[in-house]
């Protein structure tokens, strides 16, 4: 984006100094708090409303001619139009950028890509990864304005603005994966400091192959205005992440900028700019000590023929999210269960997908956090997938309200979040939202995104990829190889088969530990959850969105198939409620005196239930599962110790449906050689091999 245009009125007009807001104040105070672009909108020399940085005084682009000039800077440049089409089956290319601004960089690239794919066939499983960076994010009114204003000049932007407003994720610190399946695009967005999100970025050398950047665009504003985003902290990092052939391109001339790039192993050279810049630059990494030959300025080097089969143990949801990871990076799935899919803990009727929330200023390393705003991202994105196939939708969109009676952050640190992800409402509104009547609800936290997954719906879905392939097996012994993995067990009609595949994840909760001794042997924690078909005076007195307290209860009316895996009326009101918590108890038989505590817990914390409640509970149904949780209550995600095509994703305790899917992609970039939506901290924290894991429980 243009950060040169002297001549604009502008320009001209800017202020020199734009004084900090009381809110920018609070945020310096604690970086890790996203602060929002300041747009204030000026007219051009030309009469076009273009948008300026309230924080730089500087344009975004030139309305005129933003579009042409990064497609001239970073697409040309790059050389993108011929080593996208180059890339071979499977492969992945990864840019990075600094500053993603009004999105026009990643739009441009993105449609550039799809026109590739549809004359390459050979681009059918090759993917693109789009890392950008920006420390003060646009909202999401402001952003659709601008892109308003794009999609009227290029209307051949419009088919991509539309997905990219409708993912584009709250202004909160951290990684925010977008998916793009349809075009093998992934984008994801760092909101914070560039320096610390790149930073974050990890290259772990052990695994192979190890990812690296294929292109740069260095698109801050203009180094007189913006000196933080051309600092030798982010050439160090670009140095770090960078291969030999690795290209960067910048409409930057400055001497700081060449200096810089060729300090960190590059190869500069001045090019024609675009418009009235005279002059830009273009660098290619030659850093010897860097070399590697296996890669090439086309991309990341094509997956290795063993890379094209992963057998996945355990069809929960960690084992379900896992194979769909890796599907949708062309890899063939086994997807193998020694019962049926989500037979298991996972296979309640629904799920309550809310998070468990952490101050705001801890939020960029909280899993919960980051997690249930993908997991929500991905399921809506499903719920189009699923439409299409005939399936129930896989997240209803209910919103939740948490009354704040077993939670880490009050009402004051509610406030700090964007209100699109969490809020506070007036003991009013909340009545008026949960209907309930009685209730004292000045304390509360409302999470408008929040819903209720159907586990059989999204089992249904994923199943329907043509590169997973479930069958029925106990697994009893695996045999690691130097050229691939073994595993043998017995099939329904206790036939004895074996499978050999190029790699294994073990996603079998508990039973993870009995068929690997280097897995931790982690907590079982029994969960029963509780149902009920109410009356229909009940149901019109019942809560009318999901409520947390000390447990849950949610509202939900049966779909088709969601009577295979438990009993439930097809058509007609349930309430759930649950769920127990019974330490080192595997034994799933539904219990009455559970079905009890659920109840009591209910109409304890909200007593205008007590009435509506049912006090008979013979004719409750239930379902009771074993949760497997560590320590230090992160989950496993990773390669196991002393192997190279063993890797482990478990102990998601009762949050699977929030932390499945992140996890899931993390684990299929490590096994791939891309980069990881978590921090490498995160991932230390995630290891099978982690400190924490190696002393076994009392």
């Amino acid at each position: 984006m243009c950060r040169y245009y002297s001549s604009l009125t502008i320009a001209k007009n800017a202020p020199k100094n734009f004084a900090m807001s009381n809110a920018q104040i609070k945020n310096a105070e604690q970086p890790n708090i996203i602060t929002p672009a300041n747009i204030d909108w000026q007219t051009d020399d030309t009469g076009n409303r273009v948008p300026v940085s309230g924080e730089f005084g500087d344009v975004y682009f030139s309305h005129a001619d933003g579009l042409a000039e990064s497609r001239h800077v970073f697409l040309a440049h790059n050389q993108l139009p011929a080593r996208l089409a180059k890339l071979a089956p499977k492969q992945c290319f990864t840019i990075a950028e600094l500053g993603f601004g009004t999105g026009l960089n990643l739009l441009a690239t993105w449609q550039l890509w799809r026109q590739l794919r549809d004359k390459q066939p050979q681009l059918a499983t090759a993917r693109l990864h789009f890392i950008t960076t920006e420390k003060y994010p646009i909202p999401l009114a402001d952003l659709t304005q601008i892109l308003i204003l794009w999609g009227q000049r290029a209307p051949e932007l419009t088919e991509f603005i539309k997905p990219l407003l409708t993912a584009y994720p709250p202004l909160i610190a951290g990684c925010h994966r977008l998916k793009f399946f349809e075009d093998n695009l992934t984008v994801d967005i760092w909101l914070g400091d560039a320096a610390d999100s790149l930073g974050k970025l990890a290259v772990d050398t052990s695994l192979k192959p190890t990812p690296y950047i294929d292109a740069w665009f260095l698109d801050g504003f203009a180094p007189s205005c913006n000196s933080s985003l051309w600092a030798d902290a982010i050439f160090a990092q670009m140095q770090r992440l960078s291969r030999p052939m690795t290209t960067a391109a910048t409409y930057s001339c400055a001497g700081i900028v060449k200096r810089a790039l060729q300090e960190c192993g590059f190869q500069i050279k001045k090019v024609k700019g675009f418009g009235r810049k005279r002059e830009m630059l273009t660098a290619v990494m030659s850093d010897p000590k860097l070399a590697d030959d296996n890669h090439s300025i086309n991309g990341n080097a094509a997956l290795p023929s063993e890379q094209s089969h992963t057998i996945v143990i355990g069809a929960g949801v960690s084992g379900l999210l896992t194979a769909w990871a890796l599907a949708n990076r062309g890899i063939q799935v086994s997807l193998l269960d020694k019962s049926a899919p989500l037979a298991g803990a996972s296979g309640n009727p629904r799920a309550l997908l809310a998070p468990k929330m952490t101050p705001l200023h801890h939020v960029d390393e909280h899993l919960h956090s980051i997690g249930y705003l993908y997991s929500n991202r991905l399921y809506r994105l499903l719920n189009k997938r699923a439409e299409k196939e005939g399936i129930a939708p896989i997240l209803e969109a209910t919103g939740a309200l948490d009354l704040l009676i077993k939670a880490n952050i009050g009402t004051e640190q509610i406030a700090d979040y964007p209100d699109d992800m969490a809020n506070t409402l007036s003991c009013e509104q909340a009545q008026n939202v949960s209907g309930l009547k009685a209730q004292n609800l000045l304390e509360n936290l409302y999470l408008p995104q929040s819903g209720l997954v159907n586990p059989q719906a999204l089992k249904n879905t994923i199943l329907t990829h043509p590169l997973i392939h479930f069958q029925q097996l106990d697994v009893t012994n695996i045999s690691e190889m130097e050229g691939s993995v073994c595993i043998e067990g017995s099939n329904q009609d206790k036939g004895l088969l074996s499978i050999s595949a190029d790699n294994v994840v073990i996603c079998a909760a508990y039973d993870s530990h009995k068929l690997d001794k280097r897995i931790f042997d982690c907590r079982k924690i029994r969960g029963q959850l509780s149902w009920f078909v109410p009356t229909a005076e009940q149901y019109a007195k019942l809560p009318k969105i999901p409520l947390k307290y000390s447990g849950y209860c949610a509202s939900f009316i049966a779909q088709t198939g969601d009577d295979d895996l438990n009993k439930v009326i097809t058509g007609a009101p349930h309430l759930l409620l649950g769920a127990s918590f019974v330490r080192n108890d595997t034994d799933t038989d539904v219990r009455n005196e559970e079905h009890q505590i659920s109840r009591d817990k209910l109409v304890t914390a909200i007593p205008e239930m007590k009435s509506i409640i049912p006090t008979d509970i013979s004719l409750w149904q239930g379902r009771a599962g074993i949760r497997t949780q560590t320590p230090d209550y992160h989950p496993i995600v990773g390669q196991l110790a002393r192997s190279k095509r063993m890797w482990l994703m478990s102990a998601m305790g009762a949050k699977g449906y929030a932390l499945a899917p992140i996890c899931a992609e993390a684990l299929a970039d490590m096994m791939l050689g891309s980069f990881p939506p978590l921090s490498t901290a995160m991932l230390a924290r995630l290891s099978p091999n982690r400190t924490r894991l190696q002393t076994p429980l009392i």
